[in-house]
């Protein structure tokens, strides 16, 4: 699992910006919108501040983003 979390803090670092295509949830902010990578946790999500305010983080093989 460590390995996997180095691996997604260097694909994904700070400060990467992104665009959300697909995110499933009641709170999922729409497709298109953008935000700001603010890390990787000890399980792999990527956390991101949207534009919109919200906080919830990416997760692998559920959401589907691209780096803008």
């Amino acid at each position: 699992m460590e390995e996997m979390v180095t691996a997604l803090q260097a694909a994904w670092p700070i400060g990467t910006r992104v665009r959300l295509i697909a995110m499933d949830g009641v709170q999922a902010p729409s497709p298109g919108t953008c935000g700001t990578v603010t890390g990787v946790d000890d399980i792999g999500q990527i956390h991101v501040i949207w534009d919109t305010g919200s906080t919830l983080a990416l997760i692998g093989g559920i959401d589907t983003w691209e780096r803008i």
